[in-house]
Formats: C-alpha cells, structure tokens, sequence
C-alpha cells in the first residue's frame, strides 16, 4: 500500500453496509464528505492527509441485487486518541448518496507491535544462523572466565549426571535440579552438588545418597521446585530440605545468597548435630508453645505466625512468608521450618514481629530488637 503518510502507528478497520449500489469512490466520498467539520477543522480528513497525519484510504466493496457491502483501512500516524475520534465520527455516517449505510469499526491494529514481532522473529533467525558460524570475542572471554568453574565439572553415573568434583569424596551431598545449579554452587565456594537433571529420580542418585552421610536437597523456589522435593522425599533419605527464594531458580542466586543458605548446614555438619538442649529456663514458656507447633511443623517447609494469645493467624509455604509478612500486623511469634535469613528478618522487623524462631540461623546484621531462637535453643526437637 502506497501512501504519503508519515510513520503508519494504527490501521483504523471498518465495515459497511449500504442499501443501495454504489461505487468505491461514493464510499470515500461519504467518508470525507459527511466527517468535514462534525470534530472540527483540525480533524477533517483532507487536512490530515495534507499534514501526512492519513494516509490513502483503502475501500474495497463488494454489491449485491439491491445492497452494497465492503470494508475500509485508514493508515494513521497519529495519536489513539485521535484514531478512536476519527472512527466514531465515520460510525456516524448514515447516508451514501441516497441510501441508508452503517459503518463499524472493527478493529484499531497497532501497526508498531506487529512490526517489533516481525523484528524479533528476524532477530531469532539472524542469532540461530550466525551463532553456529562463529563464536565472538567476547564469548570467548566469558568462556575463559567461566573455565575455573566448569573444570570443575564432573559426570555421575551410567546416565551421566552432571556433578562437581567433590561430590565422590565429600561425605554429603547437595543435591539440585539442573547443571547450571551445580555451577552456581561452584561459583560459592560448594564443590560437591550432584543434579537430578529431571522429576524423575535416577536409581544412581539413591544408590550415592546412601553411601553419604548427610544428603542436602536444595531446589527451586517456585511449584515445579516443590514437586520435585516430594518426589525426592519418597526415594531418598533427606537430611536437610531446602528451596530458594519464592519464584527464583537456585541458578540465579548469588554467591553470597547461596552461602548464606548452605554455610549454617555445612557448619551443623562439620561440627555434629547436637542433642537439643534448653540454654536458658527464661525461654521454658516459649520453649513450652515450640514444642506443640513443632509436631505439625517440621518437615513441612512452611511458617506460622502466632498472635499475642498464641493463635495462628497464618501457615504458609517458607518461600510465600516474607510477601505474607508484609500484609499482616498483630503477629508475635513466627516459626518456621527452616532458616532465619537476612530477608526473613527484615520481613518480621517490618510486621512487628516480636520473636522468630526456626532450625537454623543464617549470619545477620541488624538483628536488634527481635528475639531471634533455634528449635535446639529450645530443646525442641
């Protein structure tokens, strides 16, 4: 279509109908003719065409013994606004010559969109033809950079699970979805996760979890991490059960985010897991409500957040707690199935949260003002 607009935006689509036979030109003819002065001097059709804010308007027409019907394209450069103006006005046209008409608007296609969908799918073409050909320079460099993490990259197994080095001679094992996983763990310092690499788990996985003596599943943060867990769970012994934060993928946490999840499990490990004892008699009554919520609790990666009469006011998933906080008042006491993280704190020091307790503590800053205890603080267990 050739016209002496400027840079087409919408394409205002109508249909028609006449009671009559006409031609295409009556058509335009009415368009032009019964819009002149109905929004104005500045939104007649002539001068919008003249400042090349219109251009040619396409009619097609189609007669049949006694009726006229057809369709019509406007190629506009303006704004929406004056588009939707433009089409109201032509809605309103009800005479072509003699006879009775009705015009429709169809649709107002925006022509920028169908454009960028055009240029991403040339763009996709472009990468796939030329990714295969040659590999840039500055892939080559984060190849190089990357090299100290992937040497260290293994393979489990007759189905060649993907793994770093120390999980043959660690005595645990950090168990996760995906390669890239692994050598996200690499990045923070952990060099013996294995990747289940599918829902289904691998009789090499279970035949290596129990030779270990501690097995750390650690998934995803979002619905498919949680199906995984409990497929695990019904095969493997778990010692440790995590997931990242709500809606992330273990492979796009940091380093520093990683460590502070798995430093406080690989310090339990190192140093021995205790037999939970109570460290003060000041926390028995806290003790005392920690032991009934914990039955019910553990094992079920979740949180629950107590009223100052020790009634629940939530339970909810660890991974859904901090955006559960930020909408809740009232809560004194928040328990969980899990870690104490920074994020965590700050969630619970905005809600007004006067104690939190949970398995573990991760490292802290700012903790000040909030009663921060383990289930082991408590002789829970």
């Amino acid at each position: 279509m050739s016209n002496k607009s400027g840079i087409v935006k919408y394409h205002v689509k109508l249909s028609y109908e006449v009671d009559g036979l006409v031609e295409r030109a009556d058509i335009i003819g009415a368009i032009f003719g019964q819009t002149e002065g109905l929004l104005g001097p500045e939104m007649n059709l002539n001068e919008l065409q003249r400042v090349s804010k219109v251009g040619r308007i396409e009619v097609n027409a189609k007669s049949t013994s006694n009726t006229t019907t057809g369709d019509a394209l406007i190629p506009m450069s303006t704004d929406i606004d004056t588009c939707a103006l433009i089409a109201a006005g032509i809605e309103s046209i009800d005479k072509v010559g003699p006879f009775d008409c009705a015009f429709k608007l169809e649709a107002i296609d925006d022509v920028r969109a169908a454009k960028k969908d055009d240029i991403v799918k040339r763009a996709k073409e472009i990468k796939q033809k030329w990714a295969t050909k040659t590999v840039s320079e500055g892939e080559s460099m984060l190849n190089d950079v990357h090299q100290g993490d992937t040497g260290k990259l293994s393979k489990y197994g007759p189905s060649n699970l993907t793994c770093s080095s120390g999980v043959f001679d660690s005595k645990w094992v950090i168990l996760v979805e995906g390669r890239a996983d692994v050598i996200n763990l690499l990045r923070a310092g952990y060099d013996n996760a294995l990747a289940i690499e599918g829902a289904k788990i691998d009789e090499s996985i279970k035949k290596l979890c129990n030779e270990k003596d501690t097995v750390v599943a650690f998934l995803d943060g979002d619905r498919a991490g949680g199906f995984i867990l409990k497929e695990l769970k019904s095969v493997v012994t778990l010692d440790y059960e995590i997931q990242a934060d709500k809606d992330v993928e273990v492979e796009e946490l940091t380093p520093q985010r990683i460590d502070e999840i798995l430093s406080p499990i690989a310090t339990e490990i190192k140093d021995g897991k205790p037999a939970p004892v109570l460290k003060s008699e000041d926390d028995k009554p806290l003790a005392e409500l920690a032991s009934k919520i914990f039955t019910d609790l553990n094992e079920t990666l979740e949180a629950v957040a107590l009223d100052t009469d020790k009634k629940e006011i939530f339970k909810v998933p660890i991974s859904e707690v901090v955006s559960k906080l930020s909408s809740q008042s009232g809560i004194k006491y928040l328990m969980l199935d899990g870690i104490i993280t920074q994020r965590l704190l700050e969630g619970a020091k905005n809600a007004g949260v006067e104690c939190v307790i949970g398995h573990r503590v991760a490292k802290l800053s700012n903790a000040d003002g909030l009663n921060l205890k383990t289930f082991s603080d408590l002789g829970v267990s």
